[in-house]
């Protein structure tokens, strides 16, 4: 009995190794809540630094890491650093210029992007069942934000409607074009997460005003999003899209609204409603349909 490239031993390891990223990130929005009323582009910036100096310390005791850095080509920069950025810039740039549910469901196309893209990735290929999980996963989380309730389009926030499209599209292209980038250590995302902080500081000087956190509470919140959803996530995502199964991780990745959502009811945050029951059916649903493959025997 044998396994095929998709059922490989690393494959399916990087698979696990991006799906952390997932379960990472559904704390984002518990810590974000506890971090008070510090502007998003300084709350950026802060993160980012924190996620950096994650990297850091492999830097300093790994000197093939630091070395690698001048050995990778320009345009692996680019697309990290614009993956990166430019997401969390059209991100807070929708939320300023359209309603929050509309923006963060549009925004939040990425994932059933991410499966359908991938199709052009080399030695993928695009099944019915990838494409339903992801629209199952999508459905749930659509649920999630709009709380089962209907949406209002309304021309008037045009511009952050299409900020929020391209957010959508700027994090399927980083996921997506990584694959093509896969040589590319994951050392280097330490040098997208200090230049992404450099960036938000720009940001954050030119359109915000500073405040910092007013407690210790505060403080811990930001320092868990810049080790977690705001750190180490983008390190293992980086290593899953590159080796593992990028979609089923995908798919997987509707289960991050969930779980945030279910910890923010298990922390007062928010109450549970029938839309967060069918949310978890749907979503859980998406995900078994896109692993489909992996549960089955095959044999060569």
């Amino acid at each position: 009995m044998t396994t095929t490239h998709s059922q490989s031993p690393h494959r399916s390891t990087a698979t696990l190794i991006g799906f952390t990223a997932v379960l990472m990130w559904a704390l984002l929005a518990l810590f974000t809540a506890a971090s008070g009323k510090v502007p998003p582009f300084q709350l950026s910036a802060m993160c980012f630094a924190i996620g950096g100096c994650i990297g850091l310390t492999r830097w300093i005791t790994v000197p093939q890491a630091r070395a690698a850095l001048a050995r990778q080509p320009w345009k692996a920069w680019v697309l990290g650093i614009g993956g990166l950025f430019g997401y969390h810039f059209f991100y807070f740039t929708a939320l300023r210029n359209a309603p929050a549910v509309e923006a963060g469901l549009i925004a939040y196309l990425w994932p059933l992007l991410i499966v359908l893209s991938s199709a052009m990735l080399p030695g993928e290929h695009l099944r019915w069942h990838h494409i339903a999980g992801a629209l199952f996963g999508f459905a749930g989380a659509a649920l999630i934000v709009t709380r089962g309730e209907s949406l209002e389009i309304d021309p008037q926030y045009s511009l952050g409607y299409l900020a929020a499209c391209v957010c959508a599209l700027t994090w399927t292209g980083y996921s997506v074009l990584s694959r093509r980038f896969s040589a590319v250590p994951t050392d280097v995302v330490t040098g997208f997460c200090l230049a992404t902080a450099a960036l938000s500081v720009l940001c954050h000087l030119a359109l915000e005003e500073t405040v910092w956190p007013a407690n210790p509470t505060e403080w811990l919140a930001i320092i868990g999003l810049g080790l977690l959803p705001v750190g180490l996530a983008f390190y293992t995502w980086d290593h899953g899209v590159k080796h593992g199964d990028i979609q089923l991780l995908g798919v997987a990745a509707y289960v991050a609204p969930l779980l945030s959502t279910l910890l923010l009811i298990a922390f007062g945050f928010a109450p549970l409603t029938w839309a967060v029951v069918a949310a978890a059916v749907l979503v859980t649903a998406g995900a078994g349909l896109a692993a489909k493959d992996n549960f089955r025997k095959k044999k060569i």
